[in-house]
C-alpha cells in the first residue's frame, strides 16, 4: 500500500463514533492538502467487508456524495452511531463535524 493510501486511512480510523469529517480535511489532516478528490477514489476503492469507518466520510457541503443504494447504505452507518442524516444526505456539521 503506497504512503498516501496509507496516510489517509490512519485518519479515518481515528474519525470518532457520531462524528463526520471531509473528504478535503483527511486530505489535510494526512499532509496531502488539495487531495479530496483522490480520498473519495480510494474510499470507492476499498475491498467489500472492509473495517475503515468510510462512511464517516462526506463532501465539504456536509452531504452523502454516494447515490442511490449507497447513499441509503451509508445513511444507514451514520444514523446507527447517532448522527442526524436527512433522507436526501445532508448532515449538520456544525453538530457532527469531527474537531481533531
Amino acid at each position: 500500500m503506497d504512503q498516501f493510501l496509507m496516510q489517509i486511512f490512519a485518519v479515518i480510523h481515528q474519525i470518532p463514533v457520531g462524528k463526520v469529517a471531509t473528504y478535503g480535511q483527511i486530505a489535510q489532516l494526512a499532509g496531502f492538502p488539495g487531495y479530496a478528490r483522490h480520498v473519495g477514489k480510494a474510499l470507492g476503492n476499498l475491498p467489500e467487508g472492509s473495517k475503515l469507518p468510510w462512511f464517516r466520510v462526506i463532501n465539504s457541503q456536509g452531504k452523502i456524495s454516494l447515490k442511490g443504494r449507497n447513499l441509503e447504505r451509508q445513511r444507514q452507518h451514520l444514523l446507527n452511531e447517532g448522527v442526524e442524516v436527512s433522507e436526501i444526505g445532508k448532515v449538520r456539521l456544525k453538530l457532527y463535524l469531527w474537531q481533531p
